[in-house]
């Protein structure tokens, strides 16, 4: 498995997860997300799950205090992955819980997403 963040624009983070989401990895990359928060502020993140595999099997994903801390500093969130993760991708942002939008997209619509992570909040 491996995760990398970059950021992609002034505001904007992108998050490329392949093969086994790992819980010590997104650890890691919260880690990097809740600096970048403290740098400049609300951030949007993109999600890019390619040849994603799922997620570790055994592993504490109950551990919310990234969401609790840094949720509200999150402005959008767009998921783009293959159609078969959607549910699962959106459960597992908390889509519909939090009070950041997050949007699911295919790997063909990758422009999309991003065309949406820079919108103007609605």
């Amino acid at each position: 498995m491996s995760t990398t963040v970059q950021q992609i624009g002034n505001h904007t983070w992108q998050l490329q997860v392949s093969g086994i989401l790992k819980k010590a990895e997104l650890d890691a990359e919260q880690a990097v997300a809740r600096l970048a928060i403290e740098r400049v502020g609300k951030i949007k993140v993109l999600l890019k799950l390619e040849a994603f595999q799922g997620w570790e099997k055994g592993a504490d994903w109950g551990d919310v205090s990234f969401a609790a801390d840094c949720g509200d500093d999150i402005e959008r969130i767009a998921i783009v992955g293959e159609p078969r993760w959607e549910g699962e991708a959106l459960m597992f942002t908390g889509a519909g819980i939090r009070r950041t939008p997050v949007k699911f997209f295919t790997l063909e619509e990758e422009a999309l997403a991003r065309a949406w992570l820079e919108k103007d909040a609605e």
